[in-house]
């Protein structure tokens, strides 16, 4: 790969990131004007974790996310307009109003959904490569999760029964350092509460920076490449931080005073922006890109809001598998 050609793939990838930041903005303002109800919870900050890991997989990759899922919703193939909808409850949005912030899901696409309960993703990324295993392809599944679900049981059963059977499952940590509200370390043992764990079970492991899409891309690419070749799963704790607090109801006082400040400086937008300038990549190009997301992510809040509200006939589709809600026995 020439320099040049690096150099366009990147700018890509911090295209992509700039759409994520500028849509959870969206996200925020639409919640604050009335128009999103419930809550949500952002992942502005956390962007090259899902851009990075995308970059490394292939089309036909399972992606499991949680609550905190937007970025990984858009990542897969999600479009802003999609799920600003959907968090807005038009009939337009991802998934007809029935998901909502939280349940964002994509499978079209491999992105088989965002999960409200702390950890209880993980066990079915492992099913989705055991899944894999038995149809004799080369897919990996992926289960991306937060700090707090590393003192869950499904992360220690998920990361048993991956290793003795040594699926294809890489288990992604987005470690922001907050269980919602707790620091992550005042309450656990292990310094590095997932990637500390794995040798428990066999597995390798390694700590990344999640804020640097490049480190991430090519990590979650090593571990898939392990995946593939039958070598088993890998845990990969890639250390971020949130912007904004833990849901919409959170202002976040919790956080020691300049620790916000000083993760500021290691944006992921920033870092991505630094790489572009130092393989030569201009200000203007790089300004280009945030300017076409910015485009895009206002186009999707006119449509958005624009969009006829979510037909209530909906709620009773897609239950079952048929596509129907019929009770069985």
């Amino acid at each position: 790969m020439t320099d040049a050609t690096a150099a366009t793939g990147l700018l890509a990838l911090h295209e992509t990131m700039a759409v994520i930041r500028r849509t959870e903005k969206a996200a925020h303002d639409l919640f604050m004007s009335g128009l999103v109800k419930g809550t949500t919870h952002l992942a502005a900050g956390h962007e090259a974790v899902a851009v990075g890991a995308r970059a490394a997989l292939r089309d036909g990759d399972y992606a499991f996310a949680t609550y905190r899922g937007h970025h990984h919703a858009i990542a897969w193939g999600a479009t802003p307009e999609e799920c600003l909808a959907e968090l807005m409850q038009r009939s337009t949005g991802l998934n007809k109003a029935k998901g909502g912030s939280m349940h964002l899901t994509k499978a079209g696409s491999g992105m088989l959904g965002s999960y409200a309960i702390v950890g209880a993703h993980l066990p079915m990324a492992v099913g989705a490569a055991w899944s894999a295993r038995l149809r004799g392809t080369d897919q990996v599944a992926v289960a991306f999760f937060g700090d707090g679900a590393t003192n869950i049981g499904a992360f220690h059963e998920a990361l048993n029964l991956a290793a003795v059977w040594r699926l294809p499952v890489l288990f992604v940590c987005e470690n922001n350092f907050y269980m919602e509200y707790t620091p992550i370390g005042s309450v656990t043992a292990a310094e590095h509460p997932a990637a500390g764990r794995a040798p428990s079970y066999g597995l390798p492991a390694e700590v990344v920076d999640g804020n640097d899409v490049v480190t991430v891309r090519d990590a979650v690419a090593r571990a898939a490449q392990r995946a593939r070749a039958g070598d088993g799963p890998t845990v990969l704790e890639a250390h971020t931080y949130r912007h904004y607090g833990h849901s919409r109801t959170d202002p976040a006082k919790y956080r020691p005073d300049g620790e916000l400040e000083r993760w500021l400086e290691r944006d992921p937008l920033t870092v991505s922006a630094q790489r572009l300038r130092e393989a030569g990549t201009s200000d203007d190009d790089i300004k280009a890109a945030e300017d076409r997301a910015a485009g895009v992510v206002d186009e999707a809040v006119a449509a958005a809001r624009a969009a006829p509200e979510a037909d209530l006939s909906e709620a009773f589709t897609d239950v079952w598998a048929d596509g129907g809600a019929a009770w069985r026995t």
